[in-house]
């Protein structure tokens, strides 16, 4: 008999998650809450929201679950692995203590320093503060601005404007008490994602994001437009400094505290001119779009993978990778990010038209009253597709988004750019 797993969320991630689950030989129950209108291919939808602990903890005991994979950051923040592990039921995704790396930009920043890892120096700004003293200080370059808060990838201003950089810091302050001035750092953005455990890490191949809304990076920040993977700026040398620079010295920090780090590190970088990687943010679960062109490029079974990092028994797997691409296009709503317009009827998304090499994930999906397909959030759909080049992956991802049709919606044409 193979394990029962419960998937927390309900979101692309979520339907990437479920997706290699439902491949792993050694899964043979998948429960999703709340899940969407795609995961409940893989097996159950439940109706729990992520933000409800104790209905979380009570799902996972009646259902006899014997793992539990958690997609988004807030459970973890508001303790949802630690009252799982309290009831004898192991978790993928970090203890609170953990999570305030994405939880708190101060906490992070505090870490980073402690672990000697490259990273931006910043102020601290309270009501206190002399801003304008402040904003001199770095008037030379674009302001960074952090809220020190859980803000769905929206909390960050980089802008030249005195008076929005002003305007954003007195906001923040006024719902925050503080925020963070960071310096600018020009350069190449990719991410990394770590699997830890407290016998060791393993790292995943790297992928770039495209945060902005609208082609060339232009508009406001979203939760991602869309990814690839691998992102040929981190190459074999700049790999090395990575995981020598920051991945290694911040798993020896994590493990000499209380508890392990049981999930995966999301590592935000920026590569400078000279190939030297900072650390822009940590996350403490796997991004998304970045879940969806990470995970399909992973060789070994990931229903045994994620168990062994939640049961602390990584060091005894065995990961390999597959020498492919992989390419996802994010669709979105009319309005996204500001305010999308729900509700709307979606064709072409069927799981029918989907091959080997071409998928569609489910994110703001439901099905109505009437059993019609319907938007119900921002980011709706995602297309993947993995393929021998990158040039391919991408061509077969945007043949597929031209099959479905939501009216109003958008996406970018140019995810891939800065490699082909």
């Amino acid at each position: 008999m193979g394990r029962s797993v419960l998937v927390v969320g309900g979101g692309g991630r979520e339907h990437a998650l479920c997706l290699a689950l439902s491949k792993s030989t050694s899964i043979s129950n998948i429960h999703t809450t709340p899940g969407n209108a795609g995961t409940v291919r893989f097996g159950l939808n439940h109706n729990v929201s992520a933000s409800d602990i104790e209905g979380l903890v009570r799902l996972a005991r009646e259902l006899g679950i014997d793992f539990v994979v958690v997609g988004p950051e807030a459970p973890l923040c508001d303790g949802l692995s630690d009252k799982l592990i309290s009831f004898g039921i192991p978790c993928f995704g970090p203890q609170q203590l953990h999570a305030e790396l994405e939880g708190s930009k101060l906490f992070a920043k505090k870490a980073m320093n402690a672990a000697g890892v490259p990273t931006a120096e910043y102020d601290l700004i309270d009501s206190s503060s002399d801003i304008n003293k402040i904003l001199d200080s770095r008037s030379d370059e674009p302001w960074v601005i952090k809220r020190d808060v859980l803000a769905g990838g929206k909390g960050v201003v980089v802008t030249s404007d005195r008076n929005e950089a002003r305007e954003f810091i007195l906001q923040s302050i006024d719902t925050d008490g503080h925020v963070l001035l960071e310096r600018f750092l020009p350069g190449e953005e990719a991410s990394m994602l770590v699997v830890m455990d407290q016998s060791g890490y393993v790292c995943l191949p790297p992928s770039q994001d495209h945060k902005r809304a609208f082609n060339g990076d232009k508009g406001p920040n979203t939760g991602g437009m869309g990814a690839y993977c691998p992102a040929p700026v981190v190459t074999q040398e700049i790999h090395s400094r990575v995981t020598e620079r920051i991945v290694g010295p911040m798993y020896d920090y994590l493990s000499s505290m209380t508890i392990p780090y049981r999930g995966v590190l999301y590592v935000g970088l920026m590569i400078d001119e000279q190939g030297d990687p900072y650390v822009v943010e940590f996350n403490v679960r796997f991004g998304d779009p970045e879940c969806q062109v990470t995970l399909p490029l992973i060789e070994s079974d990931v229903g045994e993978l994620l168990y062994s990092a939640a049961t602390d028994t990584l060091s005894l797997t065995n990961w390999t990778f597959k020498n492919l691409h992989s390419l996802t296009v994010v669709l979105a709503s009319e309005g996204y990010p500001q305010s999308a317009i729900k509700g709307r009827s979606i064709q072409g998304a069927e799981h029918a038209l989907d091959t080997p090499e071409t998928w569609v994930s489910h994110a703001g999906t439901v099905v109505n009253e009437s059993g019609i397909l319907v938007s119900s959030g921002g980011r709706v759909l995602s297309v993947t597709s993995v393929a021998q080049s990158l040039q391919e992956a991408r061509d077969l991802s945007y043949q597929r988004i031209q099959q479905i049709s939501l009216e109003g919606s958008h996406h970018r044409t140019d995810i891939g750019h800065r490699a082909l």
